[in-house]
């Protein structure tokens, strides 16, 4: 005889094809929840592992900057001494210079010429007297003029004639006089 199988086996079959589907769907979502899982923890290991990094560098940074601050004032307190050293240099250099000075005045300053004033300033000597004749006071520019090796370039500003009271009552006709030098350093002074 021939069997018929009446059973709905198709609807069976589908039921069993729609089973595994979903079977499938939940092993294919259960997998992509892990390796979806599984990144996310390696990328966040990575981030955490970069940011301590990049807060290993920032204090480094700050170490660096503040080093960087104290060679700022070491450099600040390097160029003060400097220029106190060459200030005191200076100073050291030309604390002859009056001595020179008086000693070359009193050589080259002829006789019946007196000095009623010396002033320095900056780099020049202005002489301010009295002198009997106006020859006298081209006597004392010849002085200067090439024989001093510390008063240098003499420069007549001003002479006028007056009179002068003497000790008896007497008058006498005087030229006061005006006249720049330059200050000059004499070799091996």
């Amino acid at each position: 005889m021939i069997a018929v199988n009446l059973l709905p086996h198709r609807e069976w079959a589908r039921k069993k094809r729609r089973e595994r589907f979903y079977l499938h769907m939940g092993l294919a979502a259960a997998v992509g929840v892990v390796a979806a899982v599984s990144l996310f923890a390696w990328f966040d290991a990575h981030i955490a592992e970069q940011e301590g990094r990049n807060q290993l560098l920032q204090r480094e940074i700050a170490q660096l900057d503040a080093q960087i601050k104290e060679i700022a004032t070491l450099q600040d307190e390097l160029e003060a001494l400097k220029a106190r050293q060459s200030a005191v240099e200076s100073l050291q250099a030309d604390r002859n210079v009056p001595v020179h000075l008086l000693n070359e005045l009193v050589l080259r300053l002829p006789e019946g010429v007196t000095l009623r004033a010396i002033k320095q300033e900056s780099g020049g000597i202005t002489l301010n007297g009295v002198a009997q004749s106006q020859e006298r006071v081209s006597e004392l520019l010849r002085n200067f003029s090439g024989a001093s090796p510390w008063l240098r370039q003499p420069q007549l500003i001003e002479i006028t004639a007056d009179t002068m009271t003497i000790n008896r009552g007497g008058q006498r006709r005087v030229f006061n006089f005006s006249l720049r030098l330059t200050l000059g350093k004499a070799e091996g002074g």
